[in-house]
């Protein structure tokens, strides 16, 4: 698998250079392949692409799920190369990771491959941007959980953890308290099963009410979903708490069990 994603990877290197394959980052357009496969190994995709607000926390992202990888034998790829969305890339994944991605990160054809994809039993986490991406998708707005609405300021808030039967929350305080940009959120998937929410009583400028999730997944169109609105700090990567937060949920969207 290896040398075909090595292969594959090379071909969009090529691809690249023969149209305009622009970023507003300094981050590589090529993806980057895990070097060593185990043979019992399972690897992952993290795919960053921006197209509107760029999070600098996302190089401290992309290091710390590969990292985690590493601990956990699982091999982490890592792109913003939206044509890594075809159907023979795709097949290689366990889980697909959008790590603060924004806007329109896919065309139609590459929207068709990841639909597949889930459909096919896939995986997807999505982390804190990730709802600030494809608001003329609803098939990803439903995958995702809901769309951005606002945030206010960056401060200190607690989450509330409402249910501890899962990976990603079965590790943490019934009250988390941190520090973070903090989403407001509309389109909210009813159907999602909702891990943690936010106390709008301890900051200011939360807009969902009582009910304010942050923190959700569920089984979605033949494949599993999961999203937290955390992490737009740098600093989240490298919290003891939001780490195994952030691989929990990837575990899921692995379907693998802890």
């Amino acid at each position: 698998m290896k040398k075909e994603l090595l292969l594959y990877g090379f071909a969009l290197l090529v691809a690249c250079s023969a149209q305009s394959c622009s970023s507003s980052s300094s981050e590589p357009e090529t993806p980057v392949v895990a070097e060593q496969e185990p043979e019992d190994s399972s690897r992952i995709l993290v795919f960053s692409k921006t197209s509107g607000y760029y999070h600098e926390s996302i190089p401290d992202g992309i290091a710390a799920i590969q990292k985690l990888g590493r601990e956990h034998n699982v091999m982490v790829d890592t792109t913003k190369n939206a044509a890594y969305f075809n159907p023979d890339s795709l097949q290689n994944y366990k889980a697909v990771v959008f790590l603060s991605t924004t806007m329109d990160v896919l065309d139609t054809v590459q929207q068709a491959a990841f639909e597949k994809y889930i459909q096919a039993g896939g995986g997807f986490a999505g982390i804190h941007a990730a709802a600030d991406t494809e608001y003329d998708w609803p098939w990803y707005n439903k995958l995702v959980g809901a769309y951005f609405l606002s945030h206010p300021k960056q401060q200190n808030a607690t989450v509330r953890v409402k249910d501890k039967n899962h990976p990603s929350t079965s590790h943490l305080p019934d009250d988390w308290e941190l520090f973070d940009e903090l989403y407001n959120y509309k389109d909210i998937n009813p159907e999602v099963n909702v891990l943690a929410t936010l106390d709008e009583s301890t900051y200011e400028g939360g807009e969902n009410g009582e009910n304010h999730p942050i923190v959700w997944y569920h089984d979605y169109d033949g494949g599993r979903a999961f999203y937290t609105g955390l992490g737009h700090t740098k600093e989240s990567y490298s919290d003891s708490l939001f780490l195994p937060h952030i691989w929990g949920g990837i575990t899921y969207a692995m379907g693998e069990k802890e």
